[in-house]
């Protein structure tokens, strides 16, 4: 079992920036990243790394948002820079782990709302 602990979010202006946060305990993990959901639309991949270092972004992200991780930590921060309103979503941490087979765990999501 994978316990994941997600911090940061809130509400912040258009073109400001943001730096969400979420930290394993419990099993090793493999790729952990970031999701999102606005209200009325499918849960969407933003960003999301590698236990190597390798990285993938939405292209809506793309240039804005960096994920990074800390393996000795356990942690992964999405800094999100020039956020735009369509960024207002609740944004959930996940994280692989390989078991007997693969398993998928999630933070409990934490708000981003860019308004002004």
């Amino acid at each position: 079992q994978v316990q994941l602990v997600e911090s940061g979010g809130g509400l912040v202006q258009p073109g400001g920036s943001l730096r969400l946060s979420c930290t394993a305990s419990g099993s090793s993990v493999n790729a952990m990243g970031w999701y999102r959901q606005a209200p009325g639309k499918q849960r969407e991949l933003v960003a999301a790394v590698t236990s190597k270092g390798s990285t993938n972004y939405a292209d809506s992200v793309k240039g804005r948002f960096t994920i990074s991780r800390d393996n000795a930590e356990r942690t992964v921060t999405l800094q999100m820079n020039s956020l735009k309103p369509e960024d207002t979503a609740v944004y959930y941490c996940y994280a692989d782990h390989l078991g007997t087979t693969w398993e998928q765990f999630w933070g409990q999501g934490t708000q981003v709302t860019v308004s002004s």
